[in-house]
């Protein structure tokens, strides 16, 4: 028979399970797996991460932009703890992916060696399976495990792998199982009984409204159908955005802070919320508690886990809104439809009457009009967390076969550089787009080498403004206190791109912009453009005090109207499960965020 290293038997698992690539930072402790990784060069590339953080965070976002786990390593002791903050970010987006752990020999465990230390119990909190090779021979099987596991219960898996063990001679005679894996999942359809009972609500209602989330990803023509029979505005968490396109007029945008005025508005009047394929932590937030609720999901788990549901379908969302579709009648347009559409086209032309200001600083409506024109119809986003959030999810029209991803639930700010490496590494023939203020894009702009190292075609753009713009304003606007810690230099992006081979650019205007973005787009490799924009925060939906003319010349919101206008001129009642009169107060304090079925980002109730 056959032998075969430890290390590289576990390289024959990722390679037959379909990974072609891994993401990590040599250690002394991992040398015997650096050499499998010599040896599987031509099969299994390795991305040379600058820091192990950066490595476990483009893992975990392989997942959100691909749907294949991705796989990281980090060496003991210090490699391995840099890893923690990937691993949290994928175990509260419910993202599978595994991580490699090294240990020393196990000849020198358990006697106080040079960075010997019993790992396993740093991993615990956060895997979703979590163990230690015991022997050579089970490493290729404890690989197959941790790949069918963070598969299965979705978040990762940590393999620890002493040293010696993966020097080790086995016998080559393990077989996985991964075609099994293969399997096209076919989820439940709903009841009759419980389509009548939700189409009974339907026909009822007074003013409903969807609200979905990415559990619904594969139903967007279905819920643009649905919205389109029965007359219901659509809202969604934020990583909803992209489900049902931007332009789509009933789409309100997604709930929250991060979100849009019109979904905002528009939610405490709701007497009837169908709720498709998203559980969201800050929903808890959102609606009324007397509203009635439709809720789809295949996950039994979270129906009525974050509102009282009068309807609970386990079932699967494109299934059940196409049996809703065709076994309902037709809805006229309800006061609160009316209402919400002329709200959202309001919004949108304040929004837009910015996309050719020539304020200096800039504002970030003519940068985000340059990428919504320029950027390729299959472009992929790598989105930081912080105000980078807000302007993304308000200003970005997704279209074609765009694609993007952030750190959700977890909201770690440095996410977009390495998100923007596994995007790269995954589509080499795409555009990828990292978007980042300048405190996020501090935390990891090293990977700007690795960027460059494999002559990734990453265009980096820098919102600078010299401020923890996120942080900032919750400090104003919510705990009221004076500024603190958020203030950053105004360093020269443009010049630390150029030192890590990068070619860079600083731009004050939009023309400088665009001019920017033709010549990366023309050029292979990464750019980074450092784009200095105004000090002025995103308009508050928290706060959305129309009524205040302060708070009107804060945000130059003069052409914005309440919605007690819109509820008035399109006749909303009185809300009919809340009690609250057609002017009430639009104020919302959170934004959605989801696991799994949704994570949103930048989340201000952590």
């Amino acid at each position: 028979m056959t032998k075969i290293s430890g290390s590289d038997a576990m390289f024959q698992v990722l390679y037959d399970w379909g990974i072609d690539h891994i993401y990590g930072f040599p250690g002394g402790s991992f040398d015997s797996t650096m050499n499998a990784i010599h040896n599987w060069r031509d099969k299994i590339k390795f991305i040379e991460v600058r820091h192990e953080e950066a490595g476990a965070l483009a893992a975990s976002a392989e997942y959100k932009i691909s749907g294949k786990v991705g796989v990281c390593f980090g060496s003991a002791g210090p490699g391995a703890v840099h890893l923690m903050n990937g691993l949290y970010d994928a175990k509260y987006d419910k993202t599978p992916m595994v991580a490699i752990v090294a240990n020393v020999p196990t000849s020198r465990q358990d006697i106080d060696f040079f960075q010997a230390f019993d790992e396993k119990p740093w991993f615990d909190p956060v895997a979703v399976w979590n163990h230690q090779a015991k022997t050579a021979e089970s490493i290729p099987v404890l690989m197959d495990e941790a790949i069918r596991q963070a598969y299965q219960r979705k978040g990762p898996a940590v393999l620890i792998l002493p040293k010696d063990f993966g020097w080790d001679k086995i016998e080559d005679n393990f077989r996985n199982n991964a075609a099994a894996h293969k399997v096209v999942p076919n989820f439940p359809a709903p009841r009759k009984e419980q389509v009548d009972k939700a189409l009974e609500l339907i026909k009822n209602a007074e003013n409903p409204i969807v609200y979905f989330g990415h559990g619904a990803e594969d139903a967007s023509a279905e819920l643009k159908e649905f919205s389109d029979k029965f007359k219901m505005p659509l809202v969604s968490s934020v990583l909803g955005k992209g489900i049902v396109e931007d332009e789509f007029p009933a789409y309100m945008g997604s709930i929250g802070r991060v979100g849009a005025k019109p979904s905002n508005d528009i939610q405490t009047h709701a007497d009837l919320v169908v709720w498709v394929g998203n559980n969201s932590p800050f929903s808890v937030f959102f609606f009324n508690p007397n509203a009635k609720v439709i809720q789809i999901d295949i996950n039994s788990e979270r129906l009525g886990k974050r509102h009282a549901v009068t309807v609970p379908m386990l079932a699967d969302a494109k299934k059940t809104l196409r049996a809703l579709i065709e076994a309902g009648e037709s809805r006229p347009e309800s006061p609160l439809y009316k209402a919400a559409l002329a709200d959202r086209e309001n919004w949108e032309a304040w929004l837009e009457s910015f996309n050719d200001s020539d304020e200096i600083p800039m504002r970030v409506e003519p940068i985000f009009d340059v990428i919504n024109k320029k950027a390729a119809d299959d472009a992929v986003f790598a989105v930081d967390v912080g105000n980078v959030n807000i302007n993304f999810d308000r200003l970005m029209h997704l279209h074609g076969d765009q694609k993007w991803t952030t750190s959700g639930l977890y909201a770690t700010m440095g996410y977009g550089a390495p998100a923007s490496l596994a995007a790269a590494t995954i589509y080499p023939n795409r555009e990828v787009w990292n978007l980042a203020g300048d405190g996020g894009f501090a935390m990891m702009n090293q990977e700007l080498l690795t960027q460059a190292r494999y002559n990734m075609h990453v265009i980096n753009v820098v919102f600078t403004n010299e401020t923890l713009g996120y942080i900032e304003a919750e400090q104003v606007d919510e705990s009221h206190q004076p500024l603190s810690g958020v203030k950053l230099p105004d360093n020269d992006w443009a010049m630390s791109a150029e030192g890590m081979n990068v070619k860079g650019f600083t731009v004050r205007n939009k023309r400088e912009f665009e001019d920017a973005v033709t010549a990366a787009q023309q050029m292979e490799g990464p750019v980074l453009i450092d784009c200095k924009i105004t000090h002025d925060m995103p308009y508050s939906t928290e706060l959305n005090t129309l009524d205040d003319p302060a708070f009107v010349a804060k945000y130059d919101a003069q052409a914005l109207k309440p919605f007690s206008y819109f509820a008035g001129k399109y006749g909303v009642e009185a809300d009919a499960a809340s009690g609250a009169a057609s002017g009430a107060s639009e104020h919302t304090e959170a934004e959605p965020v989801e696991a799994e079925e949704d994570a949103s980002s930048g989340a201000s109730r952590h």
